[in-house]
């Protein structure tokens, strides 16, 4: 159950960090790079995400499954 939460948490963490970039870019009038701090941070996580997937997978904390007919 860990690993699911985990997983989850990282893909709220993504879309938190994708609308933050999004604001940024349409409302940040400053010459800041916010909006590239923003997507800099969501390809990270995306990234450790990916990371995380794969060592669960070998670890089998996680399982695939196919699509039950």
């Amino acid at each position: 159950m860990l690993p699911k939460l985990i997983i989850i948490a990282f893909l709220l963490a993504i879309v938190a960090s994708l609308a933050s970039g999004m604001f940024f870019l349409i409302r940040d009038p400053s010459n800041r790079k916010r909006t590239v701090n923003a997507l800099t941070v969501r390809i990270s996580l995306s990234l450790l995400l990916i990371a995380f997937l794969v060592l669960a997978y070998f670890m089998g904390w996680i399982q695939p499954h196919g699509i039950v007919d």
